[in-house]
């Protein structure tokens, strides 16, 4: 799997459970990568300030860092669409909208977290 991929999918595992968050070890089986490589993966998307993680005794759980993500989206769509008429009606920039903009992926059974 290449890195854009799997840090993709590693995103789209984990922007659909919000604040709850999951197991370092969970998102290596869901996404089949080794634990070295996925290891990698997360601390850079935590660099990023995409991701945070929380340590609970031995085990490290990972959710999505809301506050992180938001600042690249808003830069996106108040600064990358203004210019851009095509791109503002496709970004609803001001509008107050019920449904999201962009809808989550959908997880395939393989990759969707078990419940506990």
């Amino acid at each position: 799997m290449r890195a854009s991929a799997a840090r993709r999918d590693l995103m789209r595992l984990l922007m659909p459970l919000g604040d709850q968050r999951l197991a370092a070890g969970e998102i290596s089986r869901a996404l089949g990568l080794s634990s070295s490589r996925l290891s990698f993966y997360l601390a850079v998307l935590e660099q990023a300030g995409l991701i945070r993680a929380r340590k609970l005794a031995r085990h490290v759980f990972w959710s999505v860092d809301a506050a992180g993500m938001a600042a690249p989206i808003s830069i996106l769509l108040n600064d990358g669409c203004m210019e851009h008429p095509e791109e503002m009606a496709s970004c609803r920039h001001g509008q107050t909208v019920a449904a999201p903009v962009i809808a989550p992926a959908a997880m395939t059974p393989t990759t969707a977290p078990q419940e506990s």
